[in-house]
């Protein structure tokens, strides 16, 4: 364990983000799921924006890669165009 006063700080600060970052990423792919389901293609269309605003989220936060970003909402939006 740590012995510095800055590194206990430091211990903390990154376990409070990894618990968030997980939260995060834990919502947004739960959202993605839920998008994968609709079966309806208005209600897909609906909710694209909003999930696609959270994974945008994930990158700017830095728990996701920009390209993984990209690779995600690239891949959801060929699906309004698939049928």
């Amino acid at each position: 364990m740590a012995n510095h006063k800055a590194t206990k700080k430091d211990v903390r600060q990154a376990a409070k983000r990894r618990e968030r970052n997980r939260y995060y990423g834990k919502t947004t792919r739960n959202a993605i799921r839920d998008l994968k389901t609709v079966e309806d293609e208005a209600q897909y269309g609906t909710d694209l924006p909003k999930v696609v605003a959270l994974i945008d989220k994930l990158a700017k936060r830095g728990v996701i890669h920009k390209n993984k970003a990209s690779n995600l909402k690239s891949k959801l939006a060929r699906r309004t165009h698939a049928a």
